[in-house]
């Protein structure tokens, strides 16, 4: 399956964006521009990027066309069949930014699904963000591997995990450090043998892990779910010394 379009993040602050047309929907655009810090330009502008807001059919085909000659990359508000480029629904946790993005489908859809997920993810995520950001160079002291890292880390922001995205804060970093492990065994009781029963945490918990232990009860589709270089072992108990890492123990209900 291709992607419609390619989702970038693009750092806009100080640089010139066209910005042509007035009324409600260029208002709206300018402010959004003016939170990326662009510099709000007109249409002789050096710029990469340009947002057509012109109302009038023929005058915004003119401009659209007059832009995408010199090679600028444009966005037709309410015309996404003319799009370069097309601004998605945005929720704000910065550092974090979550954009929701339908191809000019649907943006009322786009803006539902945004308004959803703002009552789900909370205000502290940013501040989880930068806690991590700024513990680096501990955790990479503490655990100088990088597959070491990634599963402490993998097994923290974990579904129930000291530093969960839903519920941790950004005093949260610091008290996990100092007791930072990788090695645990999970078990997993599994509700049937169709892999899309798994639970969010479940598929995430497969994703991790190093080692799987199943019995053989367990289907291949499900087991598939694993990263390919996990060690599977078949097994009807679960063991005493899985390993290092994170382990799972896997059997049907």
């Amino acid at each position: 399956m291709t992607l419609h379009s390619l989702p970038l993040f693009v750092r806009l602050a100080g640089r010139p964006v066209i910005l042509l047309g007035d009324g409600e929907a260029a208002d709206a655009k300018r402010r959004l521009l003016e939170r990326a810090g662009a510099v709000i330009s007109d249409e002789g502008a050096d710029a990469a990027l340009a947002i057509v807001a012109i109302a009038d059919e023929t005058l915004a085909e003119r401009a659209v066309a007059r832009l995408k000659a010199r090679g600028v990359l444009v966005n037709a508000v309410d015309r996404p069949d003319w799009c370069d480029f097309t601004l998605p629904a945005i929720i704000d946790r910065d550092p974090v930014i979550i954009a929701i993005g339908t191809g000019g489908a649907s943006a009322g859809l786009a803006a539902a699904l945004r308004q959803r997920l703002e009552t789900i993810l909370p205000m502290s995520l940013g501040g989880l963000a930068t806690a991590l950001h700024g513990a680096r160079t501990a955790l990479r002291q503490k655990l100088p591997a990088l597959d070491d890292r990634r599963r402490a880390l993998g097994a923290a922001l974990a579904p129930g995990g000291a530093l969960d995205p839903l519920s941790a804060i950004a005093d949260s970093v610091a008290t996990w450090l100092p007791g930072t492990t990788n090695d645990r065994l999970v078990t997993i009781r599994l509700r049937s043998t169709d892999p899309d029963d798994l639970t969010l945490g479940e598929a995430r918990l497969l994703g991790l892990a190093d080692r799987l232990y199943h019995r053989a009860d367990v289907p291949a589709a499900i087991l598939d779910r694993a990263r390919a270089d996990a060690v599977r072992t078949l097994c009807t108990t679960s063991p005493v010394e899985p390993g290092p890492g994170l382990a799972l123990y896997m059997e049907l209900a």
